[in-house]
């Protein structure tokens, strides 16, 4: 099983680079740079993604995916859950335009849909109004599995994992016997999608 470093050893990677880095840029003013951690407007993607999204486009056989995949990402909160009222905002940063701009994003939804990477549902905004992102690592396995991932890709999807340390693809450690088992919470009224859609917006 990979080791996930602890958070003295990644402080000392980060100071190892940044001494690196000041010393290529002496004198850089951190203000020019992108900082996560006191801008806001950011989430989490894996570092292997570019790997993901040429493999996503691979798969796709001439209809290229990556860009309306990473305008999804970018839509959600770090819960993989995009609710999709701004169709032809969505198409626009997908990279399309002009009449058909719409229906050729809602053609590569669809295609991401068949393929695995996402699950979608109707509502208020259309046939199209709730997207659910799956694990994009399982989602690939499964399709190296049927034969459909070269090697090449599949193989350097598996060293970056090894590289950065991901666990996805590992199996689950078995259920210990003497475990309790954990109870489950009572049941709430749950607030419905389109409540949910109601005051939240991409």
């Amino acid at each position: 099983m990979a080791i996930i470093p602890n958070k003295k050893q990644a402080s000392k990677i980060a100071s190892q680079k940044q001494a690196l880095r000041d010393t290529l840029w002496t004198g850089l003013d951190d203000g020019r740079l992108w900082q996560f951690n006191n801008k806001g407007g950011w989430l989490n993607i894996p570092r292997s993604f570019p790997i993901i999204l040429r493999i996503m486009d691979l798969l796709s056989k001439g209809k290229p995916l990556s860009a309306t995949y990473l305008d999804l990402w970018c839509r959600t909160f770090n819960d993989s859950f995009v609710i999709a009222n701004k169709p032809r905002e969505m198409a626009f940063a997908s990279g399309f335009s002009g009449e058909r701009a719409e229906r050729t994003w809602m053609a590569r939804i669809r295609i991401l849909e068949g393929l695995g990477f996402i699950e979608v549902k109707s509502g208020p905004s259309g046939p199209i109004s709730y997207i659910l992102i799956l694990n994009p690592y399982l989602v690939i396995k499964d399709h190296q599995v049927k034969g459909m991932v070269d090697a090449s890709s599949w193989h350097a999807l598996i060293e970056k994992m090894i590289e950065i340390k991901a666990t996805d693809l590992e199996p689950p450690p078995p259920p210990s016997e003497d475990a309790p088992e954990t109870p489950q919470p009572a049941a709430a009224g749950a607030a419905s999608a389109a409540d949910i859609a109601s005051v939240v917006t991409d």
